[in-house]
């Protein structure tokens, strides 16, 4: 038999959730609809998949059984589509390029610059992300390459270190320390936080926190739930609460709202900006992309050594 367009994902969906209500809001579709569709799945298979209950709906035995069957073949599919899509990218030499609050040539523009001259042939089209999630390979599941706050690790997902940046700490132009024009570390790690939505990754959101720094998660923080960068300008605004960011984010969410402030954090660890994205998106056009910024990083680094060797030079001179 053949299945009907999406059974199988809806199916996954409840299961996964236990709730029809649940996957219906993460599926983006109307309850009633859901719930048709799961009735007809069960009348196509001939078998009872699940249980109702009044909290939900569980696995019958077939069910369990029929689950492992339909993620596979679920997972088939998003595999089959995206490998046409990264075929097709290579054909046009297309790269979908993500970024998380700061647009990659705000890191570093050179780079990108020197590369749509050097080739011309590539198109990039940039995308904002959300905050990182987990798995990573999920979250990048939609572009090609990120530039971001380094994400959490993946064995599906490629890092490449692009950049380190300094951190500040974001205010509210009221708050008792945006008159400071720097902070330490040890200024405000007992400060009431922004909360991030449990959905963006903790390790990754508690960088933003100096969990880093003090060991764990601050002993206050605000009941928001940002999940953006928007988000983050929205609850500063509204609370008297800070964060931390790498320094070109923080000068861009300031920018964007003339309420903000930002707070050089003299002694804080830097943020490592890196580039990744998933092994099964690494295509022609991406290759081309990393083998050209690793020969800019080559050629960096041979003039910092000729210039190291001609001070060494001058230096001994000057001695003798």
């Amino acid at each position: 038999m053949r299945f009907r367009q999406n059974q199988l994902q809806y199916f996954v969906a409840v299961a996964e959730e236990g709730q029809i209500t649940r996957a219906a809001e993460k599926l983006h579709i109307a309850q009633p609809a859901l719930s048709q569709a799961i009735t007809q799945l069960e009348t196509d298979v001939g078998v009872e998949l699940l249980e109702r209950h009044a909290r939900g709906v569980r696995l019958t035995a077939a069910g369990v059984v029929f689950l492992s069957k339909a993620r596979a073949a679920v997972a088939a599919d998003v595999d089959a589509f995206e490998t046409a899509q990264r075929l097709a990218r290579d054909r046009t030499h297309v790269v979908e390029f993500g970024f998380v609050v700061a647009a990659p040539g705000l890191h570093s523009p050179g780079p990108l610059r020197l590369l749509a001259k050097a080739h011309p042939e590539i198109e990039i089209r940039y995308r904002e992300l959300p905050f990182p999630f987990t798995p990573t390979r999920s979250w990048l599941a939609e572009v090609d390459i990120v530039a971001s706050h380094l994400p959490p690790a993946d064995p599906d997902v490629w890092v490449r270190p692009f950049a380190h940046e300094p951190r500040v700490v974001l205010a509210a132009k009221g708050h008792p320390l945006a008159a400071r024009e720097t902070l330490k570390v040890a200024d405000v790690l007992d400060e009431t936080f922004i909360g991030f939505d449990p959905s963006a990754d903790r390790g990754w959101a508690g960088f933003w926190s100096l969990d880093d720094h003090r060991g764990a998660p601050p002993r206050q923080v605000t009941g928001d739930a940002v999940a953006n960068g928007q988000e983050v300008l929205a609850a500063l605004a509204l609370r008297e609460a800070i964060t931390t960011a790498p320094a070109l984010v923080g000068t861009l969410l300031a920018g964007l709202q003339t309420g903000v402030v930002t707070i050089p954090l003299e002694d804080a660890d830097p943020s490592e900006v890196v580039l990744a994205g998933r092994n099964d998106r690494r295509s022609r056009a991406v290759e081309t992309m990393l083998a050209f910024f690793d020969s800019l990083d080559a050629h960096a680094h041979r003039a910092v050594d000729a210039r190291a060797a001609r001070d060494a030079g001058d230096e001994t001179g000057a001695n003798r």
